[in-house]
């Protein structure tokens, strides 16, 4: 009945905690008072055995799942299932019966002269309810791998698309210097070449430490076309975080293809609110007309959504500067 990559996360023991809990306080209660008793002590009664039935449960699926289940045939697994659920339910109320003598909880007769009885029976109901947890758990399992397969190729998809927008526009830029200066030309195919050895890890993020040293590359790269007048500054320390790959030097390269005027220098910084935990990027090139994403911001905007439940914006038009909200990126870490 369980499978081996069924995972029970701890909100979901904490789920059936309460609702173990709960319902076996109201129907406790409701027993109590059908039988004309204290409707309080068949609450606390209740709340007594929801609880021993769910900890034993736990135990034994824990380790079912983790100790039991990898070593044998799927054929014993069924049958393993229906054995331990029901243990939880039998072994759970004849602890919480024993608890509740210790604690002078009021019980109904039949709990003293038929405890095994009622507790088979319940040990039954336990596995019932078992088996619809586990279904839905099972569902839910099943969406989350769906959703995990849709987000990696939709991944893979954008990188893809990505890689050749690099390129192109490096060559680009190599096209130009060929004409121009051929000693630059060919230093900058040796950048070019450097950067995307650099940038060859399949991870679709990486730490930010990384992203910074590729955009410091892709700088010195663009210099050899611009004799210079690129100048980045970026603050030191910068945290120890994880970000998509190329989100910093998508900018940077944004920032230089429509920021750049004549032959003036252009600065470009980047610093880091860890509040508000965002990276923010600014320049002092030409002022933003069009605020419209091309194919790498919007590419940038869809990974950032995909990967950290983050966003870009444009949070200043006349000095143009570019907000990246890192969201709750799992990955994450601060140190």
């Amino acid at each position: 009945m369980y499978n081996i990559a069924l995972r029970i996360k701890t909100f979901d023991w904490l789920y059936i905690l309460i609702i173990g809990v709960v319902f076996a306080m109201l129907l406790s209660s409701l027993g109590y008072v059908l039988l004309e008793r204290d409707w309080y002590q068949g609450a606390m009664f209740g709340a007594l055995l929801g609880f021993s039935i769910t900890f034993f449960s736990l135990v034994f699926i824990t380790y079912m799942n983790h100790s039991i289940l990898p070593k044998i045939s799927e054929i014993f697994w069924l049958p393993l299932a229906i054995f331990f659920s029901f243990l939880s339910g039998f072994l759970g109320t004849l602890s919480s019966t024993t608890a509740a003598e210790l604690f002078d909880i009021d019980l109904i007769p039949l709990f003293h002269t038929h405890s095994v009885q009622i507790a088979v029976a319940i040990g039954f109901l336990t596995y019932i309810v078992g088996a619809l947890l586990y279904r839905f758990v099972k569902m839910r399992n099943e969406k989350e791998v769906v959703d995990h397969h849709y987000v990696q190729s939709r991944l893979r998809s954008l990188e893809t698309q990505l890689n050749p927008h690099f390129l192109f526009n490096a060559l680009n830029s190599i096209a130009e210097l060929i004409h121009q200066d051929k000693d630059k030309a060919e230093a900058a195919i040796l950048k070019v070449s450097t950067f995307l050895r650099n940038t060859m890890d399949e991870k679709a993020l990486i730490p930010l430490s990384d992203e910074v040293r590729n955009v410091r590359d892709y700088v010195e790269l663009e210099n050899i076309r611009f004799a210079g007048l690129i100048h980045l500054h970026i603050d030191d320390p910068m945290p120890k975080i994880n970000v998509p790959k190329f989100s910093i030097q998508l900018l940077v390269e944004n920032a230089i293809k429509h920021g750049f005027i004549g032959r003036k220098i252009l600065h470009i910084s980047l610093s880091y609110d860890m509040s508000e935990n965002k990276l923010i990027l600014q320049n002092d090139g030409k002022a933003m007309k069009n605020t419209s994403f091309g194919t790498g911001l919007t590419n940038l905007a869809q990974r950032l959504k995909l990967l950290c439940k983050g966003s870009i914006e444009i949070t200043n038009k006349e000095k143009p500067t570019f907000t990246l909200y890192l969201g709750d990126c799992y990955e994450n870490t601060y140190c």
